[in-house]
């Protein structure tokens, strides 16, 4: 049915991404964004009907044939000849391509998944390598994921070969989430293990590496590694979220489709959401027991380790001896190193002791800090910033001079202490009619807790920027917020672009109305 067919779903995401990217590209270049002639038309969805109906419907199966060479549903001959094309709007040929995108995308998904369990997973010689334990954590309930995509992707086709023109997708996208996708915060939340897991086997049996390497290089493969195949089940579910999102922007205002959309949207976003919380669930726990290990307490103690706690930050700064008012270059030492570990709900502050150690002696709730840059001190006082300690450990408000060791450090350090702080920019969540904008043009895979992982031809609103090369943004699919290297990204020049962004991500949204309210003062960690 489609070119992407011939492909794996790594290579077809790879092809589909590029293309978005490019697409913009091109918008962004043009003066005027390209609109329907006010002339033309819209039939009705009867008189569509009534001139389709007796078209004979296109003969589709994803599941055999898989060397097919159409990419678009317009190229269809079934299409092609049945004169459709000449009765639908432009906009109905780009919803038509949106849904024809997700039902060819999750066949391509299909193969790649077929080829992870038949090349690897069922592969008699790693059976006999891997013990049954180590089979379980490497492939976890990859047999269940596969069964849910050959359903799914079969009621799929189903719809696609009842008429040429496509009546909806995302009613059954919806039903198959809310019934079956639970399948993948299983296999998501196993991540870490598998991980883990994986670089073990790689490093502890040298069998297994060997074998690994060998059916990597099988042609099937198309030079693909194994891991990328581990990882399509979360590329997956992120991507269907998306590709419902490319829907719902194209579907009619207040229509029925709008409202399945809507729908499946939702219930997607539930189980994205669910699988980033179980994949962070496991590492989360193991740091906050390592780092509880290495406090020392000079104060009274704090229970470091609770469900509900995360670390958002940990780093050294300088801190300016004595008090604010006596300050000196004079003084022996003006600064000196204190470490600071700041969670979600609390701020330790500590000094660095011998034997990877570190000695508590102030701290305070994340809720009762206050940050304040200073500006035109000169070069020593340069990125330097006042934290205020509303209430500290001994009941008292407190404050710190502290230097941090670049300009993006010190606002990293700021934006994390005080997250409700005022940035530069204003998101897009207070309804600002522009604010800068830019693409991802590379992957970027966050180093830090406070930083953003990045996929290709994703779009973000500018909240920050730095002049040593990195920008403070939030995600217009998700409304995650994080700092990345600007030269991941293509900032958007043209404003009617930015507009739209803007304008379909409220529309994406807005089935939410009281949980965008809350964005403003949500925990963006």
């Amino acid at each position: 049915l489609c070119s992407f067919l011939g492909l794996l779903y790594q290579e077809y995401r790879d092809k589909s991404t590029r293309e978005e990217i490019e697409t913009r590209r091109l918008q962004d270049s043009q003066t005027d964004p390209e609109e329907t002639s006010p002339s033309e038309e819209t039939p009705s969805e009867a008189e569509l009907t009534t001139k389709i109906e007796n078209k004979a419907p296109p003969q589709i199966n994803l599941l055999r044939n898989s060397n097919s060479r159409f990419n678009l549903w317009q190229d269809l001959p079934e299409v092609q000849s049945s004169g459709v094309l000449s009765i639908l709007q432009p906009d109905e040929i780009k919803l038509q391509e949106a849904m024809f995108e997700l039902v060819t995308s999750e066949a391509s998904y299909y193969k790649s998944l077929n080829l992870l369990v038949s090349h690897f997973m069922e592969n008699e010689r790693l059976k006999k390598i891997l013990h049954q334990s180590e089979a379980h954590i490497l492939f976890s309930n990859v047999l269940d994921v596969m069964a849910v995509s050959e359903r799914f992707l079969l009621d799929l086709e189903q719809r696609v070969e009842e008429n040429i023109v496509i009546s909806d997708v995302c009613d059954i996208v919806y039903q198959h989430t809310v019934n079956h996708f639970s399948v993948y915060i299983t296999y998501v939340s196993n991540q870490t293990y598998q991980e883990r897991a994986y670089k073990q086997l790689l490093q502890d049996k040298p069998a297994f590496r060997e074998l690994i390497s060998q059916l990597e290089l099988d042609p099937k493969c198309k030079g693909l590694s194994f891991s990328s195949f581990l990882i399509l089940p979360f590329q997956r579910i992120t991507r269907l979220k998306l590709l419902v999102q490319n829907i719902l922007k194209k579907v009619e205002e207040k229509s029925d489709r709008e409202s399945t959309a809507l729908d499946a949207h939702k219930e997607l976003e539930t189980v994205v959401k669910a699988c980033n919380e179980g994949v962070r669930k496991m590492s989360r726990t193991e740091q906050m027991i390592s780092i509880q290990k290495k406090l020392e307490f000079k104060i009274k103690s704090v229970p470091i380790i609770s469900h509900s706690r995360w670390l958002l930050k940990q780093g050294e700064l300088q801190q300016m001896n004595g008090p604010k008012t006596s300050r000196t270059l004079r003084t022996k030492k003006l600064f000196r190193e204190i470490y600071l570990f700041l969670f979600n709900d609390l701020l330790v502050i500590c000094r660095q002791i011998p034997g990877d150690k570190y000695q508590v002696f102030d701290s305070a709730p994340r809720g009762l800090l206050r940050v304040e840059e200073l500006e035109d001190q000169g070069q020593s006082l340069a990125n330097v910033f006042i934290l205020r300690l509303l209430e500290n450990a001994d009941d008292r408000e407190a404050s710190y001079m502290l230097k941090a060791s670049s300009q993006s450090e010190m606002k990293r350090w700021m934006i994390s202490l005080a997250p409700n702080r005022r940035t530069k920019f204003v998101s897009f969540t207070s309804r600002l009619v522009d604010c800068p904008q830019i693409q991802c043009v590379h992957p970027y895979v966050a180093q830090q807790p406070d930083e953003l992982s990045l996929e290709l031809a994703d779009v973000l609103n500018i909240l920050d920027k730095t002049d040593d090369g990195w920008i403070f943004g939030e995600r217009l699919h998700d409304q995650e917020r994080g700092w990345f290297p600007s030269s991941m990204g293509e900032e958007i020049l043209n404003p009617k672009i930015r507009a739209q962004n803007l304008k379909e991500c409220f529309r994406v949204h807005k089935s939410d109305d009281s949980q965008r309210r809350k964005l403003g003062s949500r925990n963006r960690q």
